[in-house]
């Protein structure tokens, strides 16, 4: 399975490939961010991110995508900004019709690291571990990105054994 995982942000977005199955090594295929200046009107900020994530989504061809689920900090400004990132990566998706997974921070922290509470630097550790590479992706929104693909590997082609399961003994019923 390969997956995108998308850490929206406003200012950095971040984009990583994972390609694996579960109980199997996963692999790093590409990880990077999309900047964009607090300069630009937030409508080019964001056409900015849609034509990143449409660029990796035609080159790298997942399978499915990860999106970091939007929750409210005390900052309403960053809120915005992430969830406005954030919908330019569910539209990017379904428009090709791929399935899109929302997971919270507190979830993908508890998949890599098995705390719910880990830190930036442990989930950077913990990735950097699990993907076999010489050093933490920088910065930490390339990080998280990898940390929500291999969060859905594992969780996600779980799930959808399971929901496969459950449509084929409906089927035979």
């Amino acid at each position: 399975m390969r997956v995108l995982g998308i850490d929206p942000g406003l200012t950095r977005c971040g984009l990583g490939v994972v390609e694996g199955q579960v109980g199997r090594p996963l692999r790093l295929v590409d990880v990077n961010v999309v900047r964009t200046s607090a300069d630009l009107a937030i409508a080019d900020r964001l056409v900015t991110i849609e034509r990143g994530i449409d660029a990796w989504l035609d080159e790298y061809d997942p399978e499915a995508v990860a999106v970091e689920r939007v929750f409210a900090r005390s900052d309403s400004s960053t809120v915005m900004g992430t969830a406005q990132a954030s919908g330019i990566a569910l539209v990017a998706a379904a428009r090709r019709g791929l399935p899109v997974a929302s997971y919270t921070p507190s979830e993908v922290k508890a998949a890599v690291s098995g705390s719910g509470r880990a830190g930036k630097a442990q989930v950077g550790a913990m990735v950097t571990r699990i993907l076999r590479l010489d050093a933490p992706p920088k910065p930490a929104d390339a990080a998280d990105a990898l940390a929500l693909a291999i969060t859905h590997v594992w969780r996600g082609s779980a799930q959808s054994r399971i929901d496969a399961a459950v449509a084929a003994a409906g089927r035979k019923q």
